[in-house]
């Protein structure tokens, strides 16, 4: 029996779409993209606006800051005592640095400022606070798997994951 023929972004499609990412007029960011719809794999904004595109179209999508890595929170601007950190951990201001709490959570954070006794660390995403223009296309649609919707998302996305939201991946 043959397999139904997918044209149209629908929940439990595996999508590929190629696209370019704007902020403030800039371009940070292209290539294509693969992802589950409809599990949360994507920012929300971007996610709902690309349901019921057709296989090959073409759409630009502004996601507000609150529909895509939300607004900036002042309040995880933290302070965290140098002494915490290795003593061989390099702390490069204005760079991303991949952390871990004494939970094991992982999470990534940005040194604003480091004295003798304190390093002030942003904690938000690089992101919050920015609207996002897409310009996506549409170039590839498939049925996902039993075990890509069982996990709600593609196993091959999720390599080093530390979503908490992406099951077995």
């Amino acid at each position: 029996m043959a397999e139904k023929q997918i044209t149209s972004v629908e929940k439990n499609v595996v999508v590929t779409m190629d696209y370019r990412l704007e902020v403030d007029g800039k371009e940070i960011d292209s290539g294509p993209i693969q992802f589950l719809q409809g599990h949360g794999n994507i920012i929300p904004g971007l996610e709902a606006e690309v349901e019921g595109m057709q296989l090959g179209e073409e759409k630009e999508v502004l996601v507000k800051a609150e529909d895509a890595y939300g607004k900036y929170d002042p309040e995880l601007e933290i302070e965290v005592p140098l002494s915490s950190f290795p003593e061989d951990f390099e702390i490069k201001l204005g760079h991303p640095m991949r952390m871990q709490d004494d939970k094991g959570h992982v999470f990534t954070a940005v040194a604003m400022g480091i004295s003798d006794e304190i390093v002030m660390l942003n904690l938000n995403h690089p992101l919050a606070g920015k609207d996002l223009l897409f310009k996506t296309r549409v170039s590839a649609l498939r049925p996902a798997t039993e075990l890509e919707i069982a996990q709600g998302c593609l196993a091959s996305a999720c390599s080093g994951c530390t979503s908490s939201n992406c099951g077995n991946c």
